[in-house]
């Protein structure tokens, strides 16, 4: 640094480069460079090197993973670095590091961030608060694109986790959420802390909201306290907000495909509980498991009482043998024909009772105008009427087309087609299905082959008679003696 400053002093009093260099005794070439004080000694060039462990297959992988998110064009289920680097490790057994991936992802698509606003920095004591909060996310249902609504809560202390999904942000879904988020955590916290949205709130906002008379019978039962943020305020539950994005980055991304709600809920709570597990906070010494014990303890017990978060409804079975729910229609056993029944509405199944017990249940419809038969509940009816079964809807709307197809050409007509839906309620149609499919081609499947294969008793109206008749003999001495029949 003397040297830097001998330079800059010389040649800013006059003095030439060629003089500077040959008193000091270095070359004229270090000396141009500083003697302008265009550059500086410590200022060193950039270390650039591409990381050797980013292959052509791993930037292939990750531009197929920004290619699946254009295809899908849902803003907020997008791959992240580290969404990439998890899913590289995973499928690719990728042994390198975190940081190589980042740069790469940096490399093949520029990432804007937008700088958040600042807020106050919060704490709260073990079992003082949940955070809870609604977010979109979009998964194929049975292969049909969907939106569903994300319940998401976390625990303010241990920021421990809970994720389900509903078909609708209804009340029902709400309560419903929240009951069993109790179950999740163990225990109910002092307080829920939630937004303005209509689920809960009839009226105002803030500390002046008024809450839905419903919400605060939950509330009241459970013994926590109602807090409600103010609008657009989303930094007063920002614990929630985060793990919003959090949850769809990481347990949407990539779109999961399921066959059932309850599928995709099952798996959400192995995320969450694995979230638990091994998840660290960063601002935080202990991990989330460590936490949680701590907050666990803390929280109020559950109380005893189930308390219902239905909306139930009283109605009446009609001639079709169905009830009408909101908007839709539901099958019940004929037997319950023109009686009152109730139907509970939850958030993502039905459940209809008659006199306390459950005679039917379903997924729940979010339409209009639609209908959902239960096979089950008419074959009774159909073995009255077996003219009426291939223009049934309860068997045309339960039924594939083979099998319709397959009663069609059974040599005794209508009767033989119910015996068949009869296997089928009992045993499943895969199962009677794949019986067929194992025959070979030039036999005709009938009823009789069927459940020989299930290892039933053949149905036949033919009566067997033993030839083998056994015939007692009798004594008849007696006779001859006393009517004076000689001995012969």
């Amino acid at each position: 640094m003397d040297m830097y400053s001998s330079i800059r002093c010389r040649y800013e009093n006059g003095e030439s480069i060629r003089s500077i260099s040959k008193s000091l005794g270095i070359s004229r070439q270090t000396v141009k460079k500083y003697c302008e004080g265009d550059t500086h000694p410590e200022v060193r060039k950039t270390y650039e090197r591409d990381p050797s462990v980013i292959t052509s297959d791993i930037s292939d992988f990750i531009k197929s993973c920004f290619a699946s998110d254009e295809e899908e064009h849902l803003k907020k289920q997008k791959h992240t670095a580290k969404r990439i680097f998890d899913r590289l490790v995973e499928e690719k057994q990728f042994s390198g590091s975190y940081s190589s991936i980042r740069a790469a992802v940096n490399e093949i698509k520029a990432e804007f961030v937008v700088p958040q606003k600042s807020m106050v920095p919060l704490a709260y004591d073990p079992g003082e608060a949940i955070q809870v909060d609604w977010g979109e996310v979009t998964v194929y249902l049975n292969e049909t694109k969907t939106k569903l609504y994300m319940f998401c809560a976390r625990l303010c202390y241990s920021c421990d986790i809970f994720v389900q999904v509903y078909m609708a942000q209804n009340q029902e879904s709400f309560l419903e959420a929240q009951q069993l988020m109790f179950d999740y955590f163990g225990g109910v916290s002092r307080r829920v802390i939630f937004d303005n949205a209509k689920v809960a709130v009839k009226e105002g906002f803030g500390i002046y909201a008024k809450p839905q008379d419903k919400y605060l019978s939950f509330s009241a039962h459970y013994a926590f306290s109602l807090d409600f943020c103010n609008p657009a305020k989303g930094n007063e539950k920002g614990l929630v907000e985060n793990l919003v994005g959090y949850a769809r980055r990481n347990f949407f991304v990539p779109v999961p495909k399921v066959s059932s709600l309850k599928n995709l809920n099952d798996k959400l709570i192995e995320s969450c509980l694995k979230y638990r597990k091994n998840h660290k906070i960063e601002s935080k010494a202990q991990t989330v498991n460590v936490l949680y014990e701590i907050e666990k303890k803390c929280l109020n017990d559950i109380p005893k009482y189930r308390y219902d978060t239905s909306k139930t409804a009283i109605t009446n079975v009609d001639d079709f043998s169905t009830v009408k729910y909101e908007k839709n229609n539901y099958s019940v056993p004929v037997k319950y024909l023109r009686k009152q029944v109730t139907v509970k509405g939850y958030g993502n199944d039905i459940s209809i009772m008659y006199r306390s017990n459950v005679i039917a249940s379903y997924s729940r419809l979010y339409a209009h105008g639609k209908t959902k038969y239960d096979l089950s509940h008419y074959i009774g009816l159909l073995e009255e009427k077996p003219r009426s079964v291939f223009n049934a809807k309860p068997v045309r709307e339960n039924v594939s087309k083979e099998f319709l197809d397959w009663g069609r050409i059974l040599p005794g007509g209508n009767r033989e087609m119910v015996k068949l839906l009869r296997l089928c309620v009992d045993y499943g149609e895969e199962n009677i299905l794949a019986i067929k499919n194992s025959l070979p081609s030039h036999i005709v499947p009938t009823v009789d082959i069927v459940r020989a294969h299930l290892s039933l008793p053949i149905d036949n109206s033919v009566i067997y008679i033993n030839n083998e008749i056994e015939v007692a003999t009798l004594d008849l001495s007696k006779y001859d003696r006393k009517y004076g029949v000689a001995n012969q």
